[in-house]
């Protein structure tokens, strides 16, 4: 049997203030003054739920507060802040998702729920995301 080493997958991403991509295509403001990051190396968590980005990086986004949400960590139950939805792009396909306040000593933490709007999986023998093969690869919507 091959063995092979399974290790984080990280990939580039872009994250924008969803409201001012809005506001865009509404005529509101242009395209250069959308506050958005380049994130060089985003971490693809798949036990994280959201888009988890340390705070620091929120406050640039001029993110909005939303109620707190319970959660579950392995130190124990707790709430974490959740901000009003990015536009989240990672190789060329975007979604828009909600995102929760962490540590600003973590990285950017991509979750599930993303994955899945992204319709990406993760590939471990690789070490990167691939385009869901149910889908022939391909960015698809599963509406069943």
């Amino acid at each position: 049997m091959e063995s092979f080493t399974i290790g984080k997958v990280v990939v580039p991403a872009t994250i924008e203030n969803l409201d001012e991509v809005n506001a865009v295509l509404e005529g509101r403001l242009s395209s250069d003054q959308v506050r958005r990051l380049e994130v060089s190396e985003a971490s693809v968590d798949t036990g994280a739920t959201l888009l988890a980005m340390p705070a620091a990086l929120i406050r640039r986004l001029g993110l909005k507060l939303l109620p707190p949400r319970p959660a579950k960590t392995p130190t124990g139950p707790t709430h974490f802040g959740v901000y009003q939805a990015v536009r989240l792009t990672v190789q060329g396909r975007d979604c828009d998702v909600r995102v929760t306040e962490i540590d600003d000593s973590c990285p950017v933490l991509i979750g599930y729920i993303a994955l899945e709007m992204l319709d990406f999986v993760v590939d471990p023998r690789g070490q990167r995301l691939i385009g869901n093969p149910d889908h022939g690869g391909d960015h698809m919507i599963d509406m069943y």
